[in-house]
């Protein structure tokens, strides 16, 4: 019986991981060839027109640019924190258990160390999402800055160069996001492979439907963009 267990968790476990890691690198292609069918990317675009529109009029614009990035610095560091201290619980109780099963260890109780191996690679996730967030908000405080420099509308390099920090900001607050969805099947690991892998299954078709977009929603996108673009033009 141990056996069984055992092969199943090096079968499911791998093929599992393997599915949400697939799904992430096709989410990743559709990025780079067509980012308005993903919501990440027209959320890109409308930050994008966002920082158009507060540079253009930093004087009117301005405290409204610094509150919605200071909301942003404080979704970023609320999952910050909450990533670190998940990590030092997790972190003092592998420790502790690991004293008192360390002479099991030493006779190779398979069953301890895969429990250990189960620890680390749910503590390996919230580090890389506390890392992830810290860096969302050294980005995010660097625009707090930039975005209420008046600048011109033919200065779209300092524009494109504020936008672009802006995306990178939001990118990595996904990016730690990601790390606490992939947390959820490694916490269901320490139940079994088999509930591991219906969680990865469940997490990716979940994804699929919350980062992809209808025809509706672009459309809406698209004409608001170009509604915005008239009113720029009309501006002008």
């Amino acid at each position: 019986m141990m056996m069984e267990e055992r092969e199943l968790d090096y079968l499911l476990v791998p093929f599992g991981i393997a599915i949400f890691v697939s799904y992430h690198a096709w989410l990743l292609t559709i990025i780079i060839r067509n980012p308005r069918r993903t919501v990440i990317g027209i959320n890109s675009e409308s930050r994008h027109h966002w920082v158009l529109s507060i540079m253009t009029d930093p004087i009117k614009n301005g405290v409204l640019a610094v509150q919605t990035i200071r909301n942003n610095i404080m979704a970023s560091t609320l999952l910050a924190t909450t990533a670190i201290t998940l990590s030092s619980i997790i972190s003092v109780f592998v420790s502790n258990k690991s004293s008192y099963t360390h002479s099991e260890l030493l006779y190779g109780n398979k069953t301890s160390m895969m429990s250990s191996i189960k620890f680390f690679t749910i503590l390996l996730c919230f580090l890389v999402a506390f890392l992830c967030n810290v860096q969302s908000i050294r980005y995010y405080a660097h625009v707090s800055f930039l975005a209420t420099v008046p600048t011109f509308k033919e200065r779209s390099d300092s524009i494109e160069y504020v936008a672009r920090n802006l995306n990178r900001g939001s990118m990595f607050w996904s990016l730690g996001l990601r790390a606490f969805y992939l947390s959820f099947p490694l916490f269901l690991w320490i139940f079994g492979p088999i509930p591991m892998f219906v969680g990865c299954c469940v997490m990716s078709i979940v994804l699929y439907f919350l980062d992809t977009t209808t025809s509706f929603t672009r459309d809406l996108h698209c004409q608001s963009i170009r509604e915005k673009r008239k009113e720029t033009d009309v501006d002008a």
